[in-house]
């Protein structure tokens, strides 16, 4: 008798183990699976103009646009923004300085040892990078299928950020060094490292700045398209027909005529403190493209070959002056010569956009 209830307590007490440990086992799932998820950046936004709720997360198909200020990458980012699928918005101006900190600490062997012992390793910054870039590029505009972010010198770090979001792809806007130059000097575009009152400096610095974008770009191979800047506006149909298939994007005409959906709902969202913008609220015209022929100084032209090598690497002839950009298309000879009437260009609120830039001043 006393052994049979033995017996009984024993199985009871297999079968009381036995769930407990099924239990704690499930729950340890569970938990690891939510630690899993809440891993992972991104998150979901909802919205009330949307029938479902917009989710983010890293492998989204995002889209980075870089290149060396006053490369054209405004226009580039107004003519995606055109697009029905597609959403830029203006500059963050944040996203490439947490890139360039991000870029000190890894160089910095001492500040690496230093994190690396705090426990702040290379895998919890990039996740923390994840996070940080997803919140600014979801939530600075509005929802759409493709995001795009337009940050010059974000593409300085093209090679990071591919690592780091597997799935994006990256344009980078080239342009004549001497033209980009000019137009940095001459509009007084402040630039961190530029030294304005030094065309010789300033071309300096453009070699250096873009043939560290340019390498990491070719590195990237099928995933950086470059695009120059004078083809983009001589050929504007080619070349947007060549990025869209190349960002997996379908063809719209809307591309073509970013100027009529400016200030629009759904259309393109510009900035009164950008320079370019006075520039891109008109159709794509050839009114820039040779400004600066016989603005150089004479000292800096003739030793033009070796201050900016890579005009050269990049297709650039660095003793033409002028240079042969190449015939534009019909349409845009017709926007050029509607454009240099020099009748002032206004928002879709029918306000002068000088006035506008001047009181925002």
């Amino acid at each position: 008798m006393i052994g049979k209830l033995k017996q009984n307590l024993l199985v009871a007490c297999l079968v009381i183990s036995s769930v407990t440990v099924f239990y704690l086992g499930r729950h340890a799932m569970e938990c690891h699976h939510r630690i899993e998820e809440r891993s992972q950046p991104g998150g979901i936004l909802p919205l009330s103009n949307l029938s479902t709720p917009f989710v983010y997360n890293k492998d989204m198909p995002l889209i980075f646009i870089g290149g060396v200020p006053r490369s054209g990458t405004t226009l580039m980012r107004a003519m995606l923004d055109a697009h029905p699928e597609v959403r830029c918005g203006e500059e963050t101006r944040v996203i490439p300085r947490i890139l360039a900190m991000k870029q000190m600490w890894s160089r910095s062997g001492r500040e690496k040892m230093r994190l690396d012992e705090a426990g702040v390793t290379d895998e919890v910054l990039d996740a923390a990078m994840q996070a940080f870039l997803l919140e600014i590029i979801v939530k600075h505009g509005e929802p759409a299928n493709f995001l795009c972010n337009k940050d010059p010198f974000a593409l300085k770090s093209l090679s990071y950020l591919a690592k780091i979001f597997p799935r994006a792809k990256f344009v980078l806007m080239i342009r004549d060094g001497r033209a980009s130059v000019h137009s940095m000097i001459s509009r007084k575009v402040t630039i961190a490292g530029f030294d304005l009152g030094s065309y010789r400096d300033c071309l300096t610095k453009w070699n250096r700045a873009i043939e560290t974008m340019y390498t990491q770009c070719l590195e990237a191979t099928d995933k950086c398209l470059p695009v120059h800047y004078e083809q983009l506006v001589l050929h504007p149909e080619k070349w947007m027909r060549t990025l869209l298939k190349f960002l997996d994007i379908p063809w719209n005409d809307a591309v073509l005529h970013h100027e009529e959906l400016i200030g629009k709902a759904g259309g393109v969202s510009l900035s009164k403190v950008e320079r370019s913008t006075d520039q891109v609220i008109k159709p794509v015209n050839v009114e820039a493209l040779s400004k600066w022929v016989g603005k150089i100084p004479a000292d800096v032209v003739r030793d033009m070959a070796v201050i900016a090598p890579m005009l050269s690497r990049l297709g650039y002839d660095p003793h033409a002056n002028p240079p042969n950009y190449g015939r534009p298309d019909p349409k845009v000879l017709d926007n050029t010569r509607r454009v240099s009437t020099k009748q002032p260009y206004k928002t879709p609120k029918g306000e002068n956009l000088h006035t506008q830039l001047n009181l925002n001043s």
